[in-house]
């Protein structure tokens, strides 16, 4: 099954010397349980297929079909809400809210979906990621490591469908980016599915599949 369809998308940025082609007629499916990961380097346009997968870009051509519905048909609203449901993001910067609590950082996830047990959730994540002692610190207290932690906890408050990391490991040591991948694999054998987009060779070893972009294209 599908969980992630990428059809014939590209896109094109109006840059200072003509148009630069980020995407051409790329396409990319990812099944429900697979975990892919797309190479390249620096300014092949990896970020943009992230941000285009995950409905916060939108393609100059094709479609992005999430867990059978087409992404960019829906409204801004709708496309808001069905993102905090289906997807879960981790980035190189972790995003983190700097005044929050751990805690509150992982509940941030629950606002477009405010249900009851929320709270009971969120410390259920904390202490998964083993860090129940530092739920109440705000990131400037935790180790660089502990901050990937908590954002992979808020990506997978809503459990999600599809993870969509970008560079997750691009911070930290071995050993803190040898535990985030694999709470990623873990994920995927629990029936998700993972895109990782990196430069990261060893990385991308624990993929299932890797896909290889080129250099950005100018005309």
């Amino acid at each position: 099954m599908s969980a992630l369809n990428l059809d014939h998308i590209s896109k094109i940025y109006q840059g200072p010397d003509g148009q630069v082609s980020a995407l051409q007629d790329f396409s990319l499916e990812v099944s429900t349980g697979e975990f892919v990961a797309v190479r390249g380097p620096s300014g092949c346009g990896k970020s943009t297929l992230l941000l285009i997968a995950g409905g916060l870009l939108a393609p100059d051509a094709g479609k992005v079909i999430l867990d059978g519905e087409d992404v960019y048909a829906k409204s801004l609203e709708e496309r808001a809400r069905y993102r905090s449901l289906k997807l879960g993001f981790v980035f190189q910067q972790f995003h983190l809210v700097p005044y929050l609590s751990v805690l509150n950082n992982v509940l941030t996830a629950a606002i477009p979906n405010a249900a009851n047990g929320t709270r009971e959730r969120a410390e259920s994540l904390i202490a998964r990621f083993g860090l129940e002692p530092r739920k109440n610190h705000v990131p400037g207290q935790l180790s660089t490591g502990e901050r990937q932690r908590a954002a992979l906890a808020r990506a997978l408050f809503n459990e999600p469908k599809l993870l969509l990391a970008d560079e997750p490991t691009g911070n930290l040591d071995r050993d803190n980016a040898d535990a985030v991948l694999a709470h990623l694999e873990e994920f995927k054998s629990q029936g998700g599915a993972v895109l990782l987009v990196t430069h990261d060779e060893t990385a991308a070893s624990h993929a299932d599949r890797q896909v290889e972009l080129g250099q950005l294209s100018t005309k």
